[in-house]
């Protein structure tokens, strides 16, 4: 049985990329669409928000001298290529999804309204949030935090490359060690870096708890559902 409900999934950029680190790999993001939609299968409601990074860092060196503003809507755009994409592998399996752009674009996506997506999720459709938060300077951090509170999601699954949250970075320190549980202010006051600070706090204001967990260990996402103790527990 489902310890969870209602969840919203924070997927980097990144994790759609496979090895290669930047653009889209079909059979990364085919994995990852198996696994969210077993859990989906399960009767858990899925959001999901993936950011741009494996798209937008192809171009960054370009957009250095450009215009703030101009450069976080590129990366909005980025985004929604990558929810389509994760659509795209979602539906050749059967699972029924919804693409949400705060970026009005009627062609591809349908506008993010969020009764029409609390609607989508108890139907069962996978709802992807796509294009942030429409807003510049706020990361896909921050957006998925607000639609996680704005659907009243249980929980953020911040998915990530290593095991949970550290003391340090366990990629240059080997001596690193795992907390299973750590608060909010802990986390800001450390400046451990797990999700801008931003989300961090709206996240302590509301009493919305952040699971961190390894994206890359296969069946993480179904582990965490369940209620295995899965990653670090922020709250």
């Amino acid at each position: 049985m489902a310890r969870y409900e209602r969840i919203l999934l924070k997927l980097s950029g990144e994790a759609m990329a496979g090895p290669q680190s930047f653009g889209i790999d079909p059979d990364r993001v085919k994995a990852l669409a198996a696994e969210i939609a077993s859990v989906a299968a399960q009767g858990v409601q899925v959001g999901l928000v993936v950011g741009g990074g494996n798209i937008f860092r192809g171009i960054a060196l370009a957009a250095r001298k450009m215009d703030r503003v101009t450069g976080d809507h590129m990366g909005m755009l980025a985004t929604v290529i990558n929810a389509l994409a994760m659509q795209d592998a979602l539906e050749q399996i059967g699972a029924h999804t919804r693409v949400m752009s705060a970026i009005q674009m009627h062609q591809v996506a349908e506008p993010y309204i969020r009764r029409r997506a609390m609607r989508h999720l108890e139907k069962g459709r996978i709802v992807i949030f796509a294009a942030g938060t429409s807003n510049p300077y706020f990361s896909t951090d921050t957006a998925a935090t607000l639609r996680a509170l704005e659907i009243r999601a249980q929980v953020i699954a911040k998915a990530t490359k290593v095991d949970g949250v550290y003391d340090k970075d366990p990629m240059k320190h080997p001596d690193a060690v795992m907390y299973k549980r750590i608060g909010y202010t802990e986390v800001l006051t450390q400046s451990l870096g797990v999700m801008d600070a931003t989300s961090i706090a709206m996240c302590r204001d509301n009493k919305l708890p952040i699971l961190v967990f390894n994206l890359n260990t296969q069946g993480n996402i179904m582990r965490m559902v369940s209620g295995e103790e899965v990653g670090t527990i922020i709250g």
